[in-house]
């Protein structure tokens, strides 16, 4: 597996190119749209790797967020049933086209709240997919950037995650990845 590692605090992340649903990190960062109920890339990748009970925790989870919807820049976790993963943390992602000015927060966003649930629930380790850069149109190089720096801001000042991987389906996604991921990382 092609990867680059950084250190930033006591925490390591890792830069991977390769399957997020073959990740045996504790948990996972599904790009899910606002449903939840499934769709492409990402979101249908983890969901058929996990088996018919992550839709129906996906269902349950909507009966609790208002309108039946999660808020873009959201994030909520389900079990990961037949995934390596124990968990997977659920983030709908900004489309990038609706409204540019304000998807680096949102996006910012979706890593700040996975990472709090894994700060919440003592979870050390984590992987995330390049949110929004498939069909929500992110350009990779600014979705890299916004990542990075909101995984780096969030481990400067705390402990846990221990590990943090951003696993890039593909080599372009992962070479863009690397060559932005400094953040000062």
């Amino acid at each position: 597996m092609t990867e680059q590692r950084y250190q930033v605090g006591s925490s390591e992340v890792v830069l991977a190119q390769g399957d997020l649903t073959r990740e045996a990190t504790q948990a996972i960062v599904n790009a899910a749209n606002s449903s939840l109920l499934g769709g492409g890339g990402v979101d249908g990748a983890i969901h058929r790797a996990a088996g018919p009970e992550l839709l129906a925790a996906c269902r349950e989870i909507k009966k609790t967020l208002p309108g039946g919807q999660l808020r873009t820049g959201g994030a909520v976790l389900t079990p990961g049933f037949e995934l390596p993963a124990a968990w997977v943390i659920h983030c709908v992602g900004p489309v990038y086209h609706h409204a540019p000015s304000a998807a680096p927060a949102l996006l910012a966003s979706c890593y700040e709240g996975a990472l709090a649930i894994c700060k919440a629930r003592n979870l050390t380790s984590i992987a995330f997919p390049a949110i929004s850069t498939g069909v929500y149109g992110y350009p990779m190089d600014e979705a890299a950037l916004v990542s990075l720096c909101a995984i780096r801001n969030h481990l400067l000042d705390s402990e846990v995650p221990l590990l943090v991987k951003v696993v890039l389906f593909d080599r372009a996604a992962y070479t863009t990845f690397v060559e932005v991921g400094d953040c000062k990382l």
